[in-house]
């Protein structure tokens, strides 16, 4: 990626949600939360679903509905695996996982997804579950692709979506070299 494309690419992402913002909007309640589950919920320390996604926090979250609209917000916070340029053999199971923060003010659930926008989806489904993360915890994405089968430089890039469709936060992506 080219240096200040991932922020060219996040300030025109800004742009056009705030444009959004401005679109006048219906008088009822724009999310109709999902059916709460029981009033407490301890998270364990990890939950693995094999290419979709792990979360990490060991905490305990009381299940509220939120009033009024709340907003969408995802930040890049570091590589867990696989870090930019990492040399892979063709044909491998690449793991790759990245920690981000939910820093908006919507929980994230079983509505909300990350998904292929460009590059090479590296045989990954080119959508992906993005569920559970309560605001302001963080959490991290895991998706298994797997290496071309030709030697070069390959990038996958990835992007969350709320329930609404619309794209939010810092884009997600792996690249690596694929070697014989």
């Amino acid at each position: 990626m080219k240096p200040g494309f991932r922020s060219q690419l996040v300030a025109l992402l800004l742009v056009l949600t705030f444009a959004q913002a401005c679109v006048p909007q219906a008088t009822d309640t724009p999310f109709r939360p999902p059916t709460l589950p029981p009033p407490t919920q301890i998270l364990p320390t990890a939950i693995a679903v094999p290419g979709i996604h792990t979360v990490t926090p060991n905490s305990t979250v009381t299940a509220t509905p939120t009033e009024g609209p709340c907003f969408n917000d995802l930040e890049f916070v570091s590589d867990v695996t696989i870090p930019d340029g990492t040399t892979v053999s063709i044909g491998s199971t690449i793991d790759k996982q990245w920690l981000v923060k939910n820093k908006g003010t919507c929980n994230w659930d079983s509505t909300y997804r990350v998904k292929w926008i460009g590059g090479d989806p590296m045989g990954a489904n080119q959508e992906q579950l993005l569920y559970p993360a309560h605001a302001e915890t963080q959490v991290t994405i895991r998706i298994l692709f797997t290496a071309p089968a030709v030697e070069g430089t390959y990038e996958s890039t990835w992007q969350a979506y709320g329930p609404d469709g619309i794209a939010f936060g810092d884009l997600i992506y792996v690249k690596i070299v694929t070697t014989p």
